[in-house]
């Protein structure tokens, strides 16, 4: 009864208010001034992942194109892409992550549009829409991932550009709150791994009523073989791991990675 009475769009918006009023996790904090500035003036990086920044040449051309963040709000990507030039709209379901890029384009006089909603349905956007859509780890809330990637294409231009973020599937093979608790890194679940379905109830009824967002991995096949299915060419790669004790898998093996396809 309790899987399915679980609203997961519904929970996982609460889940992320929840952590962006709370302001402690790294992605809800809006940039500064400084770093709008730099961007202004060309120097700017993002982040698909937790530590690399993206290759600028990935990108292509960023100013005076239109950018889509998708499921990417919390004052970060969103206005650094504004700042150097882009037409931009924030996707994002988290109301709370979507004020903060309105708090920053807001402080520094950027136009950036926002758009609440769910990263598996852009349907309020018309196809052939974007040059670029930027959407770093993310899809880890999505129960499924293809149909994230089937949107992307239909509202990218030929020749856009996708660049995503996510996790590296064997991450979800661990008991992460075990892990947490000081037991060494041991494979329990079975991948693909969702809270709703693998977590006993008990621990799972303790992660809604703590307003934790419910999360699920996807396949490789599903990563990057749905982005191929869907019409992309795969055109880079690379992976990434944390810059802290995070999760002792940090030692253990890259944790995320990103990769450029082009429509």
């Amino acid at each position: 009864m309790l899987l399915q009475m679980t609203d997961i769009l519904n929970h996982n918006r609460k889940a992320w208010n929840a952590q962006s009023h709370a302001g402690e996790s790294p992605w809800v904090q809006p940039v500064d001034a400084d770093t709008i500035a730099r961007a202004r003036s060309g120097d700017w990086q993002v982040i698909l992942t937790p530590t690399i920044p993206v290759p600028r040449a990935w990108f292509g051309e960023v100013a005076g194109h239109d950018v889509l963040c998708l499921a990417s709000g919390g004052g970060q990507q969103a206005p650094v892409l504004a700042a150097a030039g882009g037409r931009v709209v924030s996707f994002d379901n988290s109301d709370a992550q979507l004020d903060k890029d309105r708090f920053v384009a807001e402080r520094e006089g950027l136009e950036i549009r926002c758009v609440q909603g769910d990263m598996a349905d852009l349907s309020t956007f018309d196809g052939n829409s974007f040059d670029l859509v930027f959407h770093p780890v993310s899809n880890v809330f999505a129960p499924e991932v293809r149909p994230v990637w089937r949107e992307c294409y239909r509202v990218l231009r030929p020749a856009g550009r996708l660049l995503s973020g996510f996790m590296n599937p064997p991450f979800f093979l661990f008991d992460h709150e075990a892990m947490d608790a000081g037991e060494p890194p041991v494979a329990r679940f079975a991948l693909p791994f969702s809270d709703l379905q693998h977590l006993p109830e008990e621990q799972l009824a303790s992660r809604l009523e703590r307003l934790e967002a419910m999360e699920f991995s996807h396949s490789l096949d599903d990563q990057i073989g749905g982005q191929i299915d869907a019409g992309f060419r795969i055109q880079g790669f690379y992976e990434d791991r944390w810059n802290n004790e995070a999760t002792p898998l940090n030692h253990l093996m890259p944790t995320s990675m990103a990769t450029l396809a082009i429509k």
